[in-house]
């Protein structure tokens, strides 16, 4: 038997070999690769046998912490049955279930469920449903995606093309098509006196601006509800999507909500569009589905949609997208479990209880050397530094702020993944009082540690 590789070994051979996502590899080679192993509740343990409290969710996916028995059990009884079958042209009971599960729990009006395996996949077939649902009905001019700035969709060439973050999407513009882009609510550093109705009505007048002029064109309008994540945890003002939504009804565009990351409780509701009662044309979700367990994603959309696509075989009406390992059996086992776990006596009034501790916590940064803006929906949070509160200066990237806040965080057992100059929060939903207590004081004495040691600007 081969003998387990050491810690140090691990490290090398990963330095050597592996190529990681969103991260400079020059500055990777210089520091510590945390190799980690396990994982337990709420926690991650590295290679060393160090313990980290997972206070990013595993980037934003898990759910119910790690090692969950339930879903465990319901992976292993799928492997013992059959680890996969496509999808095309073929069925199976685990992706029948879960297609029933998901229309019966998602925003009313959905019907339809078509599978992949990422957000950024989901979010390609919402375009791809979209171009397609006007091409068959006639309306050919309809080929445009009205998005907002500062959006992130993923990383595929298509969901590039409807995000608006220029430092990951800038240098792929001439492999993109083209849009129509409208600013996104960022009260933080929108120059906007008044309450935060007079905000969501300010926001949404600069979308009405841009379909009044152009719905005509435009396919759909896709949007992260209620917090743009990757953004920097950049929270809407309320009734800003209940009016989006409006306006896409009014001018005939379709209406897009990308769940990937706000989906399955993140926000205190199983989705964001529950909290304004939003009912989307096409749903995207991921991440969550499996709890964080297997890559799996699903777009729902309307019959309406779904019945422009029917026809006979001649008429070329199918929809002709796929992916090798659309429905995953052992995935959509997982998500089976996981769904049944929202169901558990007392568990939304514990994750409300636990919102109010979150905030509560989230109180205390208010206020703090550094800290200009803290955002948060349900468990989803971010906390924006500063180099100058009063003049909202930002660091310079070569400060890396944000990457040594993390840094010193993890000294303390606590693992994040910064975006910029934002330390962003998003706990698995099991975690306890306890822990986001913990996780609280270990960001603050992090942000203190490094920004109270003079920085040069």
């Amino acid at each position: 038997m081969r003998r387990s590789l050491s810690a140090r070994e691990l490290e090398k051979l990963d330095k050597r070999y592996a190529w990681h996502p969103f991260t400079q590899m020059k500055d990777w080679q210089k520091e510590e690769a945390v190799v980690i192993e396990r994982g337990k509740g709420n926690y991650l343990i590295d290679s060393r046998g160090r313990r980290y409290l997972d206070g990013v969710s595993s980037l934003w996916c898990n759910v119910h912490g790690h090692r969950v028995p339930p879903i465990d059990r319901a992976i292993k009884n799928q492997l013992a049955r059959i680890a996969h079958t496509t999808f095309l042209g073929l069925s199976h009971p685990q992706a029948i279930e879960l297609s029933r599960r998901l229309v019966s729990v998602a925003p009313r009006g959905l019907s339809r469920v078509f599978y992949s395996d990422s957000g950024a996949a989901a979010v390609e077939v919402a375009l791809k449903i979209a171009f397609q649902y006007w091409q068959l009905k006639g309306q050919k001019k309809k080929k445009l995606f009205l998005k907002l700035r500062n959006a992130y969709h993923g990383d595929t060439l298509g969901s590039v093309s409807v995000g608006g973050i220029d430092l990951f999407h800038q240098i792929f513009g001439p492999l993109l098509f083209e849009t129509v882009a409208v600013d996104a609510p960022y009260r933080y550093r929108d120059r906007f006196e008044g309450s935060e109705d007079g905000y969501a009505v300010f926001c949404a007048k600069k979308v009405e601006k841009v379909l009044q002029k152009r719905h005509s064109e435009i396919a759909a309008l896709i949007v992260e509800p209620l917090m743009q994540g990757a953004a920097g945890m950049l929270s809407q003002p309320r009734g800003y999507l209940s009016r989006l939504r409006r306006l896409a009804s009014d001018y005939g565009t379709l209406f897009i909500a990308d769940e990937v990351a706000t989906g399955f409780g993140r926000t205190g509701r199983l989705f964001a569009c529950d909290h304004e009662g939003v009912k989307p044309d096409i749903l995207c979700v991921a991440k969550g589905i499996t709890a964080g367990y297997l890559p799996l994603s699903a777009t729902l959309v309307r019959k309406e949609i779904y019945r422009v696509f029917l026809g006979e075989f001649d008429e070329f009406k199918a929809f002709y997208h796929g992916h090798t390992y659309t429905a995953n059996p052992l995935a959509c086992a997982a998500a089976n479990a996981n769904l049944s776990l929202f169901s558990r006596p007392g568990f939304w009034p514990t994750l409300r209880k636990k919102i109010v501790l979150f905030s509560n916590e989230l109180e205390k940064f208010k206020g703090l050397p550094f800290v200009g803006d803290v955002r948060q929906i349900g468990l989803m949070a971010g906390i924006e530094l500063v180099a100058d509160t009063r003049k909202k200066t930002e660091f310079a990237a070569s400060k890396r702020i944000g990457h040594r806040v993390i840094l010193e965080a993890r000294k303390k057992g606590v693992m994040l993944r910064p975006l910029g100059n934002v330390i962003v929060l998003m706990p698995p939903l099991s975690i306890t009082a306890a822990e986001i207590g913990r996780l609280g004081r270990v960001v603050r004495e992090a942000i203190s540690n490094v920004l109270e040691k003079k920085v040069a600007i």
